[in-house]
């Protein structure tokens, strides 16, 4: 499992979708610049230290951040305003989450998978 995977998923989509899933995994990578890129439960994954901590999908009508946690929303008040249903976050396919909202569901789910 690899980039390479990643970019696959990637060249497989449609825009709006392609850029700002492309958005949303570089903004993921600042976030956690030491993850893995992976695929995981078919779809494009970010793991640290074994342990998948971000992902993200295309669907036929939103795009969605997987933080592979049901705990990590209830955390960030900022969420509100977005469908949600427990494991993903649903987004518009040409409206990417901003930095500041991939950095803050990237601190949750790390401090509770990585206890820092």
């Amino acid at each position: 499992m690899s980039k390479q995977e990643i970019d696959d998923y990637l060249e497989g989509l449609d825009e709006p979708k392609r850029s700002s899933l492309e958005t949303l995994r570089e903004r993921i990578l600042l976030a956690l610049p030491e993850a893995e890129q992976c695929i995981s439960y078919g779809m494009p994954a970010f793991r640290v230290q074994g342990k998948v901590l971000a992902g993200f999908a295309a669907f036929k009508h939103h795009l969605a951040y997987l933080p592979h946690s049901g705990r990590v929303f209830s955390e960030i008040p900022e969420l509100d305003s977005f469908v949600k249903t427990a494991g993903s976050l649903h987004f518009e396919p040409d409206q990417p989450l901003s930095q500041e909202i991939v950095n803050r569901l990237v601190e949750v789910r790390r401090a509770q998978a990585l206890g820092d």
